[in-house]
């Protein structure tokens, strides 16, 4: 980058999802390559900061900043929010917006639409470690959605995208109108006559050997680990659905130990009552060195914080994109103090 003077570009949703559409292989890739970079310290990743309110305390803003080398060289902040009641509207639980920052001047240079890049690299994550953690165990054929919102359907776009095939889907929410919608667009993207709605999650958990929790669940609600007993695997997307007992009596999975263990996930929690770390089996970094090599035996729960690390990958591949083909909305004048002694 360094352009001098720096320029500023806006680039809306629709960009950031033609750009991503059809792309699921390649973000799994990108999304894969940001944790080896984390893995190897070429990532700068501090701990998020909650932003929260006394008066909506269900509410949250968070702001992820990071920063990545190697090949992708870029730093920037993302700020997110999580307000459950926007669901009770329509509207989607998250919006989010993505600052990218040069290296070497420290000028932000592009602000993309983040929501759809979050849910991407969620979705990533969650494929990538769905793939990697089931090759000891075998592929998965029928799956269990926990949640129906927008993660939901990325992560099962994701799957489906990244050659994922399933002889049965399964659907539970809390609210029967969200689930009826999730299984319409289910059966829209070819799996008539094979989903089916639990009314009751348990049902669902134990039909499925692969198990998606993607709620806005602020507390346990899963309690019971013989609901387990098949030993699945779990993509604990929403980190709070599961009991401490839940995660004790599985194989625990994490994409970052520090991240993962904090602001009462099911991890945190369960942390907080046996007083050690000792129950997290590794990172997601661990399986694609080899280092781990989870058992089938147990439940395997992956359970991903979310770094945002991956936000900056998938925002700059975004960037790129769209600057190639020059489509870039550039700001005109949104520096206008470029000079250290001003106009002449």
């Amino acid at each position: 980058m360094s352009e001098l003077p720096p320029t500023f570009a806006v680039i809306p949703g629709s960009q950031v999802n033609q750009v991503l559409r059809g792309r699921e292989k390649q973000v799994i890739e990108l999304v894969e390559e940001a944790y080896r970079l984390h893995g190897t310290g070429l990532t700068v990743n501090p701990p998020s900061y909650f932003l929260r309110f006394p008066d909506r305390p269900d509410s949250r803003i968070i702001a992820l900043p990071a920063s990545v080398g190697g090949g992708v060289g870029v730093d920037g902040l993302k700020w997110v929010s999580s307000f459950p009641r926007n669901i009770d509207s329509g509207l989607p639980r998250a919006s989010a917006a993505l600052l990218l920052n040069d290296r070497a001047t420290g000028y932000p240079f592009a602000l993309l639409e983040g929501s759809v890049i979050s849910a991407a690299r969620t979705a990533a994550s969650a494929a990538l470690g769905a793939d990697l953690l089931s090759r000891e165990r075998g592929r998965p054929t029928r799956v269990g959605f926990v949640g129906t919102g927008l993660i939901a359907r990325f992560l099962h776009t994701y799957l489906v995208g990244s050659g994922w095939e399933f002889d049965r889907v399964a659907v539970h929410d809390l609210d029967p109108r969200h689930a009826a919608g999730f299984r319409g667009y289910l059966e829209s993207a070819g799996h008539a006559g094979r989903v089916t709605v639990h009314e009751r999650a348990e049902d669902l958990i134990r039909d499925c050997d692969l198990v998606v929790f993607a709620t806005v669940a602020a507390t346990p609600h899963v309690t019971d680990p013989a609901w387990f007993a098949h030993n699945p695997l779990v993509l604990h997307v929403s980190l709070r659905d599961l009991a401490p007992e839940v995660i004790l009596a599985a194989t625990n999975v994490v994409d970052d130990v520090e991240h993962c263990l904090k602001a009462n996930t099911s991890v945190h929690l369960a942390e907080q009552l046996v007083g050690h770390r000792e129950f997290v089996d590794g990172t997601l970094h661990d399986v694609l060195t080899g280092e781990l090599r989870p058992a089938g035996d147990r439940p395997l729960v992956f359970s991903p914080f979310g770094l945002g690390v991956l936000d900056l990958v998938v925002g700059k591949f975004v960037y790129d994109h769209v600057r190639a083909a020059g489509d870039l909305t550039v700001v005109d004048g949104f520096f206008d103090e470029t000079t250290r002694y001003g106009k002449s």
